[in-house]
């Protein structure tokens, strides 16, 4: 009786969400913006052909005025606070901003212009105010803490437990317990900290545009690919330029630094590329990432954590930095006498053909390439007749169809945002049941971030039975088609193209009731199992056979074309591990101080190269500078869960190498168990549910040739 009495008290002293916009305003929006209005289009997908830039600031201003309706209308209910008076209307709030922020910042990212990273920029304090407004309210935190302290006599599913701790956690950890000045030094902590975020990732993609080398000496470019030249020629052509172009997109630059034959054009190239958002200008990032870090652990700090990677890492599965940090190490005590060796190799083999000095950062790209070639006499040269890009799609589409049953159905009638995307229904054959919404979006342009990465504009939920489906994003960096040629993937791209679209299935395949556990919305060091485990068909002649032709003549891929894929799999596989565990490390240094951070950003990045690297480091060149996984991300004291992941994924492949890579019944499985279930249970219970034990690192050190 005494525990009501005084949670009537405290409901009737309820501080609501205060409004910003007027009555007359929000109804005018309404009313014509269509960001905001009904979407008449094919499963409600964005009405990319109507939205216009300057719609993107009044609608993201409404959607944030509709959540604060949605958020006092919890914190009104004079109800005993529940479940789903409480828990699931939470997770059902801010519906319409969740569409418009997603429009937006998913197009920030793919096609993006100067005025959209100023509304962007614009928009960043008053969402997170917001986020402030909601996540500090005490009447609504009271009451989530009421529905949390007697989930041990409710009647909860597995997911329901699983909604009800992440919101409780999230809660706390978002300074719900704060008070007085650390509540005001929170908010503005988090506000700065929104805005410094995407001005690190415009200052990258600025710097990133910036750069072009011009060849006009065809001497500088002897022995590079056919397929390169062609790209650059038309890359100079399109800029009106002579000659050839080559910039700092992945696949020009990756083809340039691995086939150039001009050690310092090659030299040129590799500074510009690994000094981005380092030049002391306008789109430098030294001071912005330095900021980011020491706003993270003020944060950390003022929720009683003694560093952000201790804070992020307490609901992960590696669960502290200690650990993170012991996985880093002895993956690197494994991984460096086998990345020794390949160094010594390279050097041994460039110094055997004419190369007179010591192989440098520019260099070992290229020799460790012809090397590659003389060992196992194979190229990009060789394989990318059989990579159609086209066929890549239509091979992967075929794989995701035998392993779990799906279609893909072209839709040319679903809006698109740039006219290189193209979009796909994604359907269930045995019951024709609608699955998802791909959208496809491969090419480089000025108005999109570098990398490959997977994303959403609307995630999956079932709840009361009003179910959801996804619409997902899948952006890469592939080379464009020419002239002459179709757009012709390398290996690595090849095994880019599953990795991303392991991500996919991650989130078109998702059964689950709430949309903040749905589909990728699992810990970071769990959500890259997926993707990790996808790029191992790429190995297979089974899945090969179902697409590698050639694009000329129909030809399939040769057999022993395969079999020096495989064996090239471990080639390098001890210097590719240490330059993963660089990243780890550096990213567990910027999150792990206890103290702000005031001194030269190349110190963190002498202690990084200090462990995991084995030549030394440039002067001007910075890897945290671009480092927008980590600092732009979310990514944060989280990157080693690629490498964490992996030997999961080893683990995963592993069942179905038993059984057959194909076998209904291991696919069957995997789907049920894990691809499913996004973050409705613990990770750990979702793979063992599929695999029946624990990971072993066993798999993992075999796969990569560490041990035999």
């Amino acid at each position: 009786m005494k525990k009501r009495t005084i949670l009537t008290a405290m409901l009737m002293a309820t501080s609501l969400l205060s409004a910003q916009m007027s009555q007359e305003e929000m109804t005018k929006i309404k009313s014509s913006n269509p960001l905001v209005m009904k979407w008449v289009t094919p499963h409600e997908t964005p009405p990319f052909d109507l939205i216009k830039v300057s719609d993107y600031k009044p609608a993201m201003l409404y959607a944030i005025e509709k959540a604060k309706q949605d958020i006092n209308a919890i914190i009104n209910n004079t109800a005993l606070p529940t479940f789903e008076n409480t828990i699931v209307a939470l997770d059902q709030s801010g519906k319409l901003l969740d569409r418009v922020s997603g429009v937006l910042f998913n197009l920030n990212e793919a096609c993006t212009s100067e005025e959209m990273q100023q509304i962007t920029q614009d928009l960043m304090p008053a969402l997170t105010q917001y986020s402030n407004e909601v996540n500090m309210n005490p009447q609504l935190f009271a009451k989530i803490k009421i529905v949390y302290d007697q989930r041990d006599n409710l009647k909860l599913t597995t997911e329901d437990r699983m909604l009800l701790e992440k919101t409780y956690k999230s809660f706390i950890n978002s300074g719900a317990l704060l008070s007085g000045k650390d509540k005001e030094e929170y908010k503005q902590a988090t506000e700065r900290l929104s805005v410094l975020t995407l001005q690190f990732n415009q200052n990258v993609l600025k710097d990133n545009n910036s750069y072009v080398l011009n060849i006009t000496n065809k001497k500088d470019l002897e022995g590079m690919p056919n397929y390169a030249l062609e790209e650059a020629k038309q890359e100079a052509a399109a800029r009106k330029m002579k000659g050839w172009v080559f910039t700092l997109d992945a696949p020009s630059y990756s083809a340039f630094i691995t086939y150039c034959p001009n050690r310092d054009l090659r030299k040129q190239m590799w500074m510009a590329y690994n000094s981005k958002a380092n030049h002391n200008d306008n789109n430098d990032n030294k001071q912005i990432l330095k900021e980011i870090a020491n706003l993270r652990l003020k944060i950390a700090n003022l929720l009683g954590y003694k560093s952000y990677a201790e804070l992020q890492l307490e609901n992960k599965m590696i669960e502290t930095p200690e650990k993170a940090n012991a996985f880093l190490a002895d993956l690197l005590n494994t991984s460096m006498p086998f990345a020794k060796k390949d160094l010594e190799e390279v050097q041994k083999y460039a110094n055997a053909h004419g190369f007179t000095e010591t192989l440098d950062r520019w260099d070992f790209s290229y020799w460790s390439e012809k090397l590659q070639q003389e060992k196992y006499n194979i190229s990009p040269e060789l394989l990318k007749p059989y990579f159609n890009l086209e066929y890549v799609k239509n091979g992967v589409f075929t794989l995701a169809g035998k392993l779990y049953g799906i279609e893909f159905r072209e839709n040319k009638n679903i809006p698109v945002y740039h006219p290189d995307v193209k979009v796909y229904e994604v359907w269930e054959k045995k019951t024709n049941r609608f699955m998802a919404v791909l959208y496809l979006d491969f090419f480089p342009r000025e108005s999109k971030r570098g990398g490959a990465w997977m994303t959403s504009f609307r995630e999956e939920s079932n709840v009361y039975g009003n179910e959801v489906r996804p619409l997902i994003q899948f952006v890469t960096n592939f080379s464009k088609p020419t002239k002459k040629t179709p757009s012709l993937l390398t290996f690595d791209e090849v095994t880019t193209f599953l990795h991303e679209f392991g991500h996919c299935l991650h989130g078109m395949l998702t059964e689950c009731t709430y949309q903040s556990l749905s589909g990728t919305s699992v810990a970071h060091d769990f959500v890259e199992v997926m993707s990790q485990f996808m790029e191992n068909f790429a190995y297979e002649k089974e899945f090969l056979d179902l697409f590698a032709v050639h694009y000329k003549t129909g030809e399939t891929i040769p057999q022993e074309y395969i079999d020096k894929i495989r064996a090239a799999q471990q080639y390098n596989a001890g210097w590719l591990s240490i330059r993963q565990l660089f990243f780890g490390e550096l990213d567990m240094l910027w999150h792990s101080i206890e103290a702000p951070f005031e001194g030269d950003v190349m110190e963190i990045e002498q202690q990084a190269s200090k462990m995991a690297e084995l030549m030394e480091l440039k002067p001007n060149c910075c890897m945290s500078t671009q480092f927008s996984h980590i600092f732009a991300g979310g990514y944060a004291a989280g990157y080693y869960g690629y490498k964490w992941s992996e030997v999961i994924a080893a683990d995963a492949w592993q069942a179905f190498k038993e059984k057959g890579i194909f076998n209904p019944e291991v696919s069957s499985s995997f789907r049920k168990n894990v691809l499913s279930k996004g973050g409705s249970k613990k990770p750990m219970e979702l793979y063992k549910a599929f695999r029946g034990k624990e990971p072993t690192s066993e798999a993992f050190l075999r796969q990569q040739g560490f041990i035999k």
